[in-house]
């Protein structure tokens, strides 16, 4: 539906979104044409807090499955400023900050043996 389609890019802009868009103009990321090249875009939205992470993903790409949970806003802060300082931690120093996955709607964390997995190889059982 192209005369639909500017919709579908369109970003509703809240407070924090303005905090994520806060140096687009700053040559942070690329440009590219949109859908009808009638205007540029980000090639992706650049990003002042760690938002796949804080939000998650689920999806198949290639025949593979990824799903990556949310995580405490807090926590990755926290984390975060630690690694900044400490650009060499172990697994186990960042894990002080990010105790692992966070579900906002719940969910049963079957132990720390599988967040640790996942973390330290992207594969494991949470």
């Amino acid at each position: 539906d192209s005369a639909a389609a500017m919709r579908y890019t369109e970003a509703k802009m809240s407070k924090l979104s303005h905090e994520l868009l806060k140096d687009i103009d700053k040559d942070t990321v690329d440009f590219v044409p949109n859908y009808d090249g009638s205007e540029s875009e980000p090639d992706v939205l650049p990003s002042r807090v760690p938002n796949l992470l804080l939000n998650g993903s689920s999806g198949i790409a290639v025949g593979m499955a990824t799903n990556i949970p949310p995580h405490s806003l807090n926590e990755l802060i926290d984390g975060i400023l630690y690694l900044l300082d400490n650009k060499d931690a172990s697994l186990e120093e960042i894990m002080q900050f990010i105790k692992g996955p966070d579900f906002p709607t719940g969910g049963i964390i079957y132990g720390k043996k599988g967040i640790i997995e996942a973390y330290r190889t992207g594969r494991g059982r949470v």
